[in-house]
């Protein structure tokens, strides 16, 4: 059920499906769209609760809000507001980012982590960045780095209603406005992920074009507990690519 909620003064659009332990589903830049599979396959199993980031879709942006950090404590709010304590934590990108600053300020209420190609921290050297600058990438460049078959993924942008083309800009000017500097990661953060306690699951797509194997090695090495899978036929966004198999990758982590 989608539904709109307030937190910190932000109209948060919100999907809360399914029942049993929770689960906060964090997504990465392409946004929260509705015929993503994965978020129906996962409340079958739990009580997924999948807001929209601020500045993402139809949720709200304030002015004082240009931070990762910043949706951070919002989410940690929107989950005292739910009356949750523990809970599982799946975070995709740039929501991988949000999830991993979130375990490290209340690692106590986190059961089992899952990040999924997240970005946030530094692993190379300064001059270097560690992921492509989407920014700067040609489209039909950026398709082949995110998707391992971006023929399917591709956007009809002729058969898009004015609101979803509104929401496709939305998104990627917020992207920007969390991620631009310092580029895709916190210089703290690689100072804190020492702070979480959770079992945590680092996931990859095999033909991840943004986020190396390197890259997620050397973030898995910052987390006191953490194991690393890697989903076949798959780039950086597996859940939308695969979602079957990203399901089942998360499911037989969070059920073991």
């Amino acid at each position: 059920m989608k539904t709109t909620i307030s937190v910190a003064g932000i109209d948060l659009e919100l999907i809360d499906a399914g029942s049993g332990f929770p689960l906060l589903f964090l997504h990465g830049g392409q946004g929260l769209l509705p015929d993503h599979q994965y978020v129906d396959l996962l409340s079958k199993k739990f009580r997924v609760i999948a807001p929209s980031h601020p500045g993402f879709g139809k949720s709200g942006l304030p002015d004082w809000l240009d931070s990762v950090d910043d949706i951070s404590y919002c989410y940690l709010e929107l989950m005292d507001k739910l009356m949750l304590g523990q809970f599982n934590l799946v975070g995709c990108s740039i929501g991988g980012w949000l999830a991993a600053e979130i375990a490290t300020k209340v690692p106590e209420r986190i059961r089992k982590l899952v990040l999924v190609g997240p970005v946030g921290v530094k692993t190379g050297p300064p001059d270097k960045l560690d992921i492509p600058d989407i920014f700067a990438t040609p489209q039909n460049q950026l398709q082949t780095l995110l998707f391992h078959d971006p023929s399917k993924q591709n956007p009809d942008f002729s058969k898009m209603s004015d609101d979803e083309l509104a929401v496709l800009v939305r998104n990627r000017e917020t992207l920007a406005l969390l991620t631009w500097e310092p580029y895709m990661h916190n210089p703290k953060l690689s100072h804190r992920l020492h702070r979480v306690i959770a079992p945590t699951l680092l996931l990859r797509g095999a033909h991840d074009g943004l986020l190396s194997a390197e890259y997620l090695e050397a973030y898995a090495q910052l987390l006191p507990d953490s194991r690393i899978e890697t989903i076949a036929d798959a780039g950086h966004a597996p859940q939308i690519e695969r979602p079957e198999a990203f399901t089942s990758a998360v499911l037989s982590f969070l059920n073991s």
